[in-house]
């Protein structure tokens, strides 16, 4: 498998960069894909470079498209952050930190990159345990989304090759995540989860991508090295 291509949807949080680093660790040659999407910020997008230059990824691009003019999110539209929630809220309902369609989206930009550099592999971070409720998470999704891929590209139609979309993250809880990508060495100061930084460029502490954050690396054991207005 060593040197065999894989195309590593790379946003530059905990679990996509875990992924990543999951996927170097079974001799796959990484091709990071990350994007720009109208999202509130931008800090994510570095993040995303210096996990893919940590990583030593063979290429990194950034797609680049606006999902604002569509709205309907707290990241994309004038939409407050919720902030302070309870686990037991955060676990209940979709909430309006998801964005349309967003996997959808960022799948099929994979799914044309592996086509054309002739990738079999796919690397998506998605977790269905310690997540905010996104309905394109969840393995039913994943796995329609993949027989559609093989039905809709020239690769698949012609049986050349089956894509296959891993998502080695799916079952683990937010501490499980980490310890596999401490294990492999991996430097989660470079990550970044934050939906809502302040000013000074720290994380809030509050939203709940920064609670869930914090709860995996309590429960891991470890201590969160990237910097927060309030833990």
């Amino acid at each position: 498998m060593v040197g065999k291509k894989a195309v590593i949807l790379l946003s530059g949080g905990i679990d996509s960069a875990t992924a990543a680093v999951t996927a170097k660790q079974q001799g796959f040659e990484l091709h990071a894909l990350s994007y720009h999407y109208g999202q509130r910020h931008e800090r994510e997008l570095e993040s995303a470079k210096q996990v893919a230059a940590f990583l030593q990824a063979n290429s990194h691009q950034v797609m680049r498209f606006d999902l604002r003019a569509i709205g309907g999110s707290a990241l994309t539209d004038h939409i407050e952050v919720p902030k302070g929630r309870s686990e037991s809220e955060i676990s209940q309902g979709i909430p309006v930190t998801y964005v349309p369609a967003r996997n959808t989206i960022f799948l099929s930009f994979a799914v044309a990159l592996a086509e054309r550099i002739e990738a079999q592999d796919i690397f998506f971070g998605a977790n269905q345990l310690d997540y905010s409720g996104y309905p394109d998470c969840r393995d039913e999704y994943i796995r329609a989304f993949e027989r559609m891929a093989n039905l809709a590209t020239r690769v698949g139609v012609e049986g050349k090759s089956q894509l296959k979309i891993h998502t080695p993250l799916l079952h683990m809880t937010k501490a499980e995540i980490i310890k596999t990508g401490l294990k492999l060495g991996l430097d989660y100061a470079l990550t970044w989860s934050c939906y809502d930084p302040s000013a000074d460029g720290h994380a809030c502490g509050l939203c709940d991508s920064c609670q869930l954050r914090l709860k995996g690396f309590k429960e891991a054991g470890a201590t969160d090295p990237i910097l927060y207005t309030r833990r």
